[in-house]
């Protein structure tokens, strides 16, 4: 009975996080676009990704907003990227590059790259985004930008991948799923922690009042979720989940790759304000001890009660899941919901401890 009484623990725990996710997820509609549009500057990262340049410059070019200038960021790129936006930069006033070449001291460095194009913004309110990333609408400026105020300085997006056939990009979204329901809702609840780099604004302010990004500089990944952690406060921080406001790129083709984006990624949130590594961790065990427990339960007990609690759990995460991936344009997630939870937390549990081996910084 212990087991049981420990089980029905679990599942609470659970169920409280789920109940916190349902602050973003059961939200009725997010903050209106408002009327009095302020300069924009739009910064785009760019390393050989000619070929998406040709592509997503004429999207953001045609961005019904009436005041933005358009940043590119060209580092040291060996494809044609700098070609391709110097053809289009003869053609648009607004249109500025940033030719990044490698140095010593800050060898292909992002984070490096990214300061040089920040500090080439003529406007204060900024929003960044990559080369590969496609805009959901001609409305997007509009409804990211519309959510800066006096008070709120940071503006988090949802940044999407385009769906496809196979295991692996459904994987990788009900990943990306996931992330953006605890980052949305924990900003609801006052505790921003994370933005994603493929849609996401903030002030150049709060980018200097911050020290950019000096004080994980020689981290290679956290550009945007390690600035975030250090930045965000419940005050400055807004969130923006209109579908109109969507950005959309292609997913990793293999699983290796996808596997070394997400070891980037858990190698970045070790380095959380503590609180936040915590609530994450926590979450992620309970959803670890709740599938191991749902099987030691029904091997040791008569399967009525265990089949009880799991049905409990199960329906109480849909409900919220649910609306959620409505919210966000995953609805054919849905289905797959137990399956796609289950697979993820595999691989977060061994990537993890991959992580956790000795392992280099560079940056691929």
């Amino acid at each position: 009975m212990v087991l049981l009484f420990l089980f029905a623990f679990i599942v609470l725990i659970n169920c409280v996080y789920f109940l916190l996710f349902s602050k973003f997820s059961l939200r009725s509609k997010n903050k209106e676009a408002q009327k009095n549009y302020i300069p924009l500057s739009l910064v785009v990262y760019t390393k050989n990704q000619a070929l998406n340049l040709k592509d997503n410059i004429p999207l953001w070019l045609e961005q019904e907003y009436p005041d933005f200038e358009i940043i590119l960021i060209n580092d040291a790129s060996f494809d044609d990227s700098l070609n391709v936006m110097e053809l289009f930069e003869e053609n648009n006033e607004n249109i500025k590059i940033v030719n990044v070449e490698n140095n010593e001291t800050f060898w292909g460095s992002k984070k490096y790259a990214l300061t040089l194009g920040i500090k080439k913004a003529s406007h204060q309110r900024m929003i960044f985004t990559g080369a590969d990333c496609k805009p959901a609408s001609n409305k997007w400026l509009n409804e990211m930008g519309a959510h800066f105020s006096s008070k709120k300085q940071i503006v988090l997006g949802y940044g999407s991948y385009f769906k496809k056939k196979g295991l692996l990009n459904k994987l990788i979204r009900f990943d990306t799923l996931l992330t953006a329901i605890q980052y949305f809702s924990f900003t609801l609840f006052g505790m921003p922690y994370m933005g994603v780099g493929r849609n996401l604004a903030y002030s150049s302010n709060v980018y200097y009042d911050n020290g950019g990004f000096v004080s994980h500089m020689e981290i290679q990944a956290g550009d945007d979720d390690l600035f975030i952690n250090q930045a965000a406060t419940k005050t400055n921080t807004a969130i923006c989940f209109s579908k109109k406001s969507f950005t959309y790129s292609e997913s990793k083709s293999s699983w290796k790759e996808w596997i070394s984006q997400k070891k980037k990624h858990i190698t970045t949130a070790k380095l959380y304000q503590f609180k936040h590594q915590f609530l994450l961790s926590f979450f992620y065990t309970s959803l670890l001890l709740f599938w191991a427990f749902s099987i030691i339960t029904l091997s040791l007990f008569d399967w009525k009660i265990p089949s009880v609690i799991i049905l409990f759990r199960v329906v109480f995460q849909y409900i919220i899941m649910y609306h959620a991936a409505k919210k966000l344009g995953e609805k054919d997630l849905i289905t797959w919901f137990p399956f796609l939870e289950i697979l993820l937390i595999i691989f977060q549990f061994t990537i993890f401890i991959i992580c956790s081996l000795p392992k280099s910084n560079s940056w691929k």
